[in-house]
């Protein structure tokens, strides 16, 4: 099974000469192939692959001659990058490639022959660089990606293979549905609620000001650089609380629970509500689901995501009565059929996880919008397959975890 292990990097002035070349002989050979990959599609109407823009490399090699100070196999793993950014690109994965700045994050990747010591790391044409390597690292190594980000700190994300085999998918255990939200990052089924830090808010004032001096810096001047540094660390800060609560939270999460359920939430489309789109990009929604969905594969455990059209909170998780309209400054409500009180963050809680186990035992696959939900009061129609509000997955018969 595959793993990444992140961890930072002490390299020396020279090393860091050494590798600031690297990075600019990467950028540049990016930066060279993109344009004439642009073009070649202008003139002939084909674009090139990346095993046709690698092979122009050592052409390149001795019209500038000081591309051959950087190790050959991190200037061939650019050219295929960039491949499979074009393949991202057409397959609608991601967008168009964009040539790439000396001022942003500098990045090599080292396809093979580095070795990982117990405090270093030995990269080719660079030497043994300083390390602190915090998790064991035991199988055969796969890439090395050596980053730099605009703070000047040095990273190393270690892909390597432990030879095992990914554990099988259990549903046997305790299942849980997690409603996302800005006044409680997650509501969890089981009446749980964690408060939002609201981590951006704490530093905004010291952010502001940093940029306000940045502004007023000369452009090109050596005062501007170090201002730059200044706003990039307190980025930097900002960054590393919001990951930190994250990885907290969904560790907890996963080592307590066998199947999560969440809702497949449209981040982008919700971002164009103006008055609320700071509030929502300083959140981390999107980076939680990815930390709660790798760790659950990791253990074999159940990710499971629920359509965002379903209406968590409108409908009751009694009695499944569906109210026509429920606004958001509402944040308790009572059915009219069963005339249940309910706080609208849990029921949906509730109700994504119901949702989430129905679609795993009745094998519907991704599709979990509940089309038999009706807008009626007398609700919809009891299925076998429909599981009670206590009802979790161990308790399910084992034919139908098929």
């Amino acid at each position: 099974m595959l793993w990444v292990v992140k961890v930072r990097l002490y390299p020396d002035v020279q090393q860091q000469q050494s590798l600031g070349q690297a990075f600019g002989s990467c950028r540049w050979l990016w930066n060279y192939c993109l344009n004439l990959t642009n073009q070649t599609y202008k003139e002939t109407g084909f674009g090139l692959s990346g095993y046709e823009v690698k092979k122009i490399i050592p052409q390149l090699k001795k019209e500038y001659e000081w591309l051959s100070l950087t190790y050959a196999q991190c200037l061939q793993q650019v050219c295929l990058n960039l491949g499979v950014a074009f393949n991202n690109f057409f397959e609608k994965r991601a967008k168009y490639p964009r040539f790439k700045s000396k001022h942003g994050k500098q990045s090599i990747q080292y396809p093979q022959n580095v070795k990982v010591g117990v405090n270093y790391l030995r990269l080719p044409k660079i030497g043994d660089v300083t390390a602190v390597i915090h998790r064991s690292i035991e199988g055969k190594v796969k890439t090395v990606t050596v980053s730099k980000n605009c703070s000047n700190q040095y990273f190393a994300a270690i892909l390597f293979d432990d030879g095992k085999e990914k554990p099988s998918t259990s549903r046997e255990g305790k299942a849980i549905g997690i409603d996302l939200g800005l006044t409680h990052f997650a509501v969890t089924s089981d009446g749980s609620k964690f408060d939002n830090p609201r981590i951006l808010n704490k530093y905004e004032k010291n952010l502001k000001v940093k940029q306000q001096q940045l502004f007023r810096k000369q452009k090109g001047s050596n005062k501007r650089i170090k201002a730059r540094k200044k706003v990039s660390r307190v980025h930097r800060k900002i960054t590393n609380c919001r990951e930190d609560f994250l990885h907290k939270l969904s560790r907890r999460i996963v080592n307590e629970n066998q199947v999560i359920c969440v809702e497949n939430l449209s981040i982008k489309g919700m971002m164009q509500n103006h008055k609320l789109s700071k509030a929502i990009h300083q959140v981390g929604w999107g980076m939680f689901c990815t930390m709660l969905k790798y760790k659950a594969e990791r253990e074999g455990k159940v990710y499971r995501e629920v359509d965002r059209f379903f209406a968590s909170s409108k409908t009751c998780h009694v009695c499944l009565n569906q109210v026509s309209s429920l606004p958001l400054n509402i944040r308790f409500w009572t059915c009219e059929n069963c005339e249940t009180k309910h706080d609208r963050d849990i029921n949906a809680a509730i109700n994504l996880r119901d949702e989430g186990l129905r679609i795993l035992t009745s094998g519907t696959g991704d599709k979990a919008c509940r089309p038999d939900v009706s807008l009626s009061k007398g609700g919809r129609k009891k299925s076998t397959t429909t599981l009670s509000v206590g009802q979790e997955a161990h308790t399910l018969p084992q034919g139908q975890c098929g």
